[in-house]
């Protein structure tokens, strides 16, 4: 402590121990209430510490994370944002009509194959058809000629059957030709015969089954006055060299 011109002068120092000690005024001065009051004690901001954010430890790798979170798309996103809106309702339009275009083929295709294929059996059916009326009438035209004999003009006749026969019924006439004319040549026989009926049973475009009636007027030395039998025969005609020819002759 210092003392100048009869008035105690008091350091901040003194003054600080002096209030430590509890000791009065001096000099009139009251050392217990300083002019300079003690600065704060700063305690630990426990408020500030809980209201801020955790501090990021590697902000550097945080920021990189993020930033690859949110730079890598998803597979939508990436269509998303690598097409444009115009250029995905060309691409949604093009597929569509693709899509049109391909069932129109499709359909045409599948048009085309069961055109043909109806077509072909329209061909078919059209040959089997031809063939059964060219067969029938062949049929109807040998039956007049097969009931139809002369003892004055057998060798005609005869050549006319053998002419319109074919396989196993040629073969069979042939064997018995030569006892048919004697007896028809013995008994002075005639005979006329006339188709009454015919229908087809079964047809291919190379072999067709006929079914006639046929009415056969007979005379003879026995017989003077005629007779008609009536036949029912089943002729079946096969195509060779492009003639409907008789291969075998049934008489149900």
């Amino acid at each position: 402590m210092s003392k100048s011109s009869g008035t105690a002068t008091v350091t901040p120092e003194e003054r600080w121990t002096l209030m430590a000690d509890g000791a009065p005024e001096v000099g009139g001065v009251d050392i217990s209430k300083p002019d300079t009051a003690p600065p704060p004690v700063e305690g630990p901001a426990v408020e500030e510490l809980v209201d801020q954010e955790p501090v990021d430890e590697n902000p550097v790798a945080h920021e990189l994370v993020a930033k690859e979170s949110d730079a890598t798309p998803t597979v939508a996103e990436h269509d998303d944002e690598r097409i444009d809106p115009p250029a995905k309702r060309w691409w949604a339009g093009t597929r569509a009509r693709r899509t049109a275009i391909l069932l129109l083929v499709v359909v045409a295709v599948a048009a085309i194959a069961v055109a043909a294929v109806l077509g072909w059996k329209l061909q078919q059916r059209n040959a089997v058809d031809t063939a059964a009326d060219q067969a029938e009438q062949a049929a109807r035209n040998y039956a007049v000629a097969l009931t139809s004999v002369s003892s004055d003009n057998l060798d005609q006749n005869f050549a006319d059957v053998l002419g319109g026969a074919t396989g196993e019924f040629k073969d069979m006439y042939s064997q018995s030709s030569g006892q048919l004319r004697q007896l028809l040549v013995d008994n002075k026989a005639t005979a006329e015969g006339t188709v009454i009926d015919s229908g087809i049973k079964s047809a291919s475009t190379s072999k067709v089954e006929v079914l006639l009636f046929v009415d056969q007027t007979v005379t003879n030395t026995a017989t003077p006055d005629p007779r008609v039998d009536r036949s029912r025969v089943v002729m079946t005609m096969e195509k060779i060299d492009g003639r409907w020819l008789a291969a075998k002759v049934d008489l149900p």
